[in-house]
């Protein structure tokens, strides 16, 4: 069909009937029907699909009131989405077409009918405008669905999803380790907690594998920025050891404590998913003796007992990672570490629910009870690993206690009556099995 240019020097305009010579006739299966006076020039110049359905070479154009008639189909949500597009083929510049499209929801739909109907332009606009803005969760969702299927004009939309090379992601996470167990001046610790929790995501397997290999490299840069964090905090018991000895109060010092700590706990959460904590475990318990004689002589004020709790909360994965095996101790250090840190979470228990049940409101002191079980679970594990004379010794202390409640060893105590009890049988069968072996 032969067009005839608008010699009119009024622009066109959608809707306009007395000049306009094709009707668009939008349909939708529900039975919706709506048209669109347009202008065939306008169509075959921004649409491959008008241009082809107005070219000679299309027999089935329908003639209404001397216009050409035709008919897309769309699916009732996208029909909205189909007018916005006819309207935008008679919007010349660009910059307005991008403010037409206020949104990404609404962007994404404009952008669906322009490559339906092959309009380069639009989808040229709405390419840029989703590049360029930010996205919501639900709508990145829909941008994954929607964008790969559409070809490689639309790809540079998803360029802010693509995976990134192993290279730049090991970049990043040392940069984030260092910053991570730094210590940076209190304005930046919202940052630092940021890091330290995106690095533990990083090495999380959940839905997805974790977002990089821990290899050699990462573990040793690890270890070396976690032994730097313990020698700060190493400084910190040792200049508190000596302010104890001089009778000296620093609450700026138990202050650093505490933060210490708390980076201390997080850093044990990393080395435990690296399976390299043992080197952690050896210097907490070096540490230990001083840093009980520190906090033990600290009493009275909320952040005292705040840092008591990290303390806590530190030593629960130590005791863990010995108690299941984790780190293998000789039989000396797995002792000095139960004489050493029982008595210290026995008098904390009491200490800290009497705390808990007269200040409700304030939960930084609310111990959580997982970490109480964690701590007896550990203890109970560590104990029926040492020696029988051993075990008697704690079991013996512990039943002559009056602070008997927790933690609770019945567990140590039962198997400790049942190997008491059938040892001699048992050694006994065991030599005589031994012996009639050497007789045969």
């Amino acid at each position: 069909m032969e067009t005839v240019p608008n010699e009119s020097k009024t622009p066109s305009k959608i809707g306009d009937r007395p000049t306009s010579d094709v009707v668009v006739r939008l349909r939708t299966q529900d039975g919706r029907d709506d048209w669109l006076y347009c202008h065939s020039h306008i169509l075959i110049e921004e649409s491959t699909y008008f241009a082809d359905r107005l070219s000679d070479s299309w027999p089935t154009c329908q003639i209404l009131d001397s216009r050409n008639c035709v008919e897309v189909y769309c699916e009732e949500p996208d029909l909205d989405s189909h007018v916005n597009v006819l309207r935008l083929f008679y919007v010349i510049a660009d910059g307005i077409m991008m403010e037409i499209c206020h949104g990404v929801k609404n962007a994404l739909g404009i952008l669906r009918v322009a490559v339906k109907l092959g309009c380069p332009r639009i989808i040229a606009v709405c390419v840029d405008y989703l590049e360029a803005v930010p996205w919501e969760e639900a709508e990145e969702e829909e941008i994954l669905n929607t964008i790969p299927n559409m070809g490689s004009k639309v790809e540079p939309v998803l360029a802010r999803l693509q995976p990134v090379n192993p290279t730049a992601v090991m970049k990043i996470f040392l940069a984030a380790l260092q910053f991570a167990t730094s210590s940076p001046p209190s304005p930046l610790n919202d940052l630092k907690n940021t890091a330290q929790e995106q690095l533990e995501y990083m090495l999380t397997e959940d839905d997805d594998a974790p977002l990089l290999t821990a290899d050699e490299e990462i573990k040793l840069e690890v270890m070396r920025c976690v032994k730097k964090l313990l020698d700060r905090f190493n400084s910190i018991v040792e200049s508190l050891l000596c302010d104890l000895q001089e009778s000296i109060s620093d609450a700026g010092k138990m202050q650093s404590l505490h933060s210490c700590l708390t980076d201390l706990l997080w850093a044990c959460q990393i080395l435990g998913k690296l399976e390299i904590i043992r080197d952690f475990v050896c210097s907490w318990m070096e540490l230990s003796v001083k840093l009980v004689t520190i906090v033990q002589q600290k009493d009275g004020e909320n952040q005292i007992l705040k840092t008591k709790l990290k303390v806590l909360e530190v030593t629960a994965k130590v005791l863990e990672a010995v108690g299941y095996g984790i780190v293998v101790l000789p039989t000396v250090k797995r002792l000095h570490m139960v004489k050493l840190w029982l008595p210290f979470v026995r008098t904390m228990k009491p200490l800290v629910d009497s705390v808990s049940e007269e200040t409700e409101d304030d939960l930084t002191l609310k111990f959580d009870s997982e970490i109480w079980q964690s701590l007896e679970s550990a203890f109970v594990a560590i104990i029926l690993t040492l020696p029988s004379v051993d075990q008697t010794d704690i079991l013996t202390e512990w039943l002559e206690n009056q602070q008997i409640r927790y933690p609770d060893l019945t567990e140590a105590f039962e198997v400790w009556c049942y190997r008491s009890k059938v040892a001699k049988r048992r050694l006994a069968t065991l030599g005589e099995e031994h012996n009639t072996a050497k007789a045969v």
